[in-house]
């Protein structure tokens, strides 16, 4: 399942990156992928661990990037 976001609240590219690295460590996730200037975030997962896996994403989120926010698109 590929689903993407519109993110918001990062503050640099690097930041962004480090994000990306941090969701990519997801058990379960198949590939994560955020762009600073778009303000996109791309996931993709199985369709069965949906629940799961956005549960452990917004987790992740709060901890690298609290002012963060994102949006289903």
């Amino acid at each position: 399942m590929k689903v993407k976001f519109k993110i918001k609240g990062i503050d640099c590219a690097n930041c962004a990156a480090e994000l990306e690295r941090a969701l990519q460590k997801i058990e379960g996730m198949e590939s994560a992928s955020i762009s600073f200037i778009t303000e996109k975030m791309v996931l993709e997962f199985a369709d069965e661990i949906e629940d799961d896996i956005m549960e452990k994403v917004k987790k992740v989120i709060k901890k690298e990037e609290p002012d963060a926010t994102i949006e289903r698109m």
